[in-house]
C-alpha cells in the first residue's frame, strides 16, 4: 500500500479487484477492472504520480497510469535462473524510488538481491546474496531510501535492517528491531516507520534508536496481527495493511 500527493490510499490485494484507491477517510474512489497478476504482493506510488505494482507469481514489475493503463513491465513471467539475471525476478516482494526515480527492487522470496534500475528501466547494477554475514540477506522483504540517498533494507528473517550506499556498500545494520518487514521513509521528520513482524510498529531515527511504538497483538480496531506494508500521510497518519486481520488501520497523533 502507498498514498499519493493527494493522501489518497492505494491498496493491493489478493481480492477480485487487486489495485483500489480509497481517500483519506477510507471513502471508495476506484478499482482497477483488470490486472495482469497472479499474487499481488508490492505497490508504491512513484514520484511521478503513476502506480507500480510488484507480483510474486508472475515474478513481474509494472508500471501503470493512476487509471490502470500498463505502461512498463520488467521481469519475464518466469522465475529468474539465478540471483545474477538482469531482468527477470524469483518472486520479488516490492521496490523503492532514488532521489532521480530510479528503482531499488526488493528482489527477495526466491533470490536474495537489491537490484537498481533507472527510471526507464535500464539495469544499473545489483548486489547480495544468500547468507546471514554482512551485506548477504534472507528474505529482502522491502527498501527505503532516506534523503541522503541511504539505503535500508529490511533483511526478514535475518531479523535486522541493513544499511548501504547507492552502489550496494555496507554501511551499517539494526538487529535489535524485531522482525522488520514493511519500511517507509517521512522526510519532513527524518525518521523511518517499520512494521515489525511482532504485532508492532516502530518510528525510528536514522541512528536507529525507537522513538515511538504503534499496536499490540489483537483483532479489535487499533490491535494488529502481521503488519505487511504501511504508509505515512502529508499530516503525519499512519495507514497499516493489517495482513492477518484483512484490513488497513489508520492511525492519528492525538
Amino acid at each position: 500500500m502507498d498514498v499519493d500527493r493527494s493522501d489518497n490510499v492505494w491498496v493491493f490485494s489478493d481480492g477480485p479487484h487487486p489495485v483500489i484507491q480509497f481517500d483519506r477517510s477510507g471513502r471508495f474512489l476506484q478499482a482497477w477492472p483488470e490486472f495482469l497478476g497472479k499474487k499481488p504482493h508490492g505497490l508504491r506510488v512513484g514520484p511521478d504520480g503513476n502506480i507500480w505494482t510488484v507480483d510474486l507469481e508472475t515474478h513481474r514489475v509494472m508500471k501503470w497510469t493512476p487509471d490502470g493503463r500498463l505502461i512498463m513491465l520488467l521481469g519475464t513471467g518466469a522465475p529468474a535462473a539465478d540471483n545474477n539475471a538482469k531482468y527477470a525476478f524469483n518472486r520479488p516482494a516490492t521496490l523503492n524510488f532514488g532521489p532521480e526515480g530510479d528503482l531499488f527492487v526488493a528482489d527477495g522470496y526466491g533470490n536474495s538481491r537489491v537490484v537498481h534500475y533507472s527510471r526507464d528501466g535500464e539495469y544499473l547494477g545489483q548486489w547480495g546474496t544468500k547468507g546471514t554475514g554482512d551485506g548477504e540477506f534472507n528474505l529482502v522483504h522491502d527498501v527505503a531510501l532516506d534523503s541522503t540517498g541511504r539505503v535500508y533494507v529490511a533483511d526478514r528473517m535475518n531479523n535486522r535492517v541493513q544499511i548501504f550506499d547507492q552502489q550496494g556498500k555496507f554501511l551499517g545494520k539494526w538487529t535489535d528491531l524485531g522482525v522488520v518487514q514493511g519500511l517507509y521513509y517521512v522526510k519532513s521528520e527524518g525518521v523511518l516507520y517499520m512494521c515489525d513482524l511482532n504485532a508492532r510498529v516502530l518510528k525510528v531515527n536514522l541512528d536507529g534508536k525507537v522513538l515511538g511504538v504503534i499496536g499490540s497483538f489483537g483483532k479489535s480496531p487499533g490491535k494488529l496481527d502481521i503488519p505487511h506494508y504501511l504508509a505515512v500521510d502529508s499530516t503525519g497518519a499512519v495507514y497499516v495493511a493489517d495482513f492477518r486481520n484483512w484490513r488497513v488501520e489508520k492511525f492519528v497523533s492525538k
